[in-house]
């Protein structure tokens, strides 16, 4: 992935308290999806394989499942690295130049409704980074 291994993307994501969440068999998963949920949206990457990943931007209603999304304000689908430097760049709701949009979802952004719901969910806010922390220098 041009440079940046799976654990350089969950570390980079962990770091910015995204919700993790694996679909399929968790010892080898269809695919990974991630959130981050601001007060109005939920920003979504999804990670289909080394080639393919895409993420939007989309409002948060009632009863709407951010990974199958009617509307979204954002969208970005390319590599796994570009996708997630893309949704991590996006400005916060509310700013001046943060997407205002209403976009159809681009055909298959989200998750197949065949694949069901994940099997794993770590939020990554009460999870600390496992690198060892390097010393000062004096």
């Amino acid at each position: 992935m041009t440079g940046l291994s799976l654990h350089d993307l969950f570390r980079e994501l962990r770091y910015h308290k995204w919700t993790l969440y694996l679909f399929g068999r968790s010892d080898s998963p269809t695919l990974f999806a991630a959130t981050f949920e601001w007060l109005t949206c939920t920003d979504v990457l999804i990670i289909r394989s080394e080639e393919s990943a895409t993420a939007y931007r989309t409002p948060r209603f009632p009863g709407t499942d951010v990974f199958r999304p009617t509307v979204v304000s954002w969208q970005y689908g390319a590599d796994p690295v570009w996708t997630m430097r893309a949704v991590l760049t996006i400005s916060p709701p509310g700013s001046a130049d943060a997407p205002f949009q209403v976009l159809r979802p681009a055909p298959g952004s989200g998750v197949p409704a065949d694949i069901g719901r994940p099997v794993t969910i770590r939020p990554t806010g009460l999870v600390q980074d496992p690198a060892p922390k390097r010393a000062r220098r004096q």
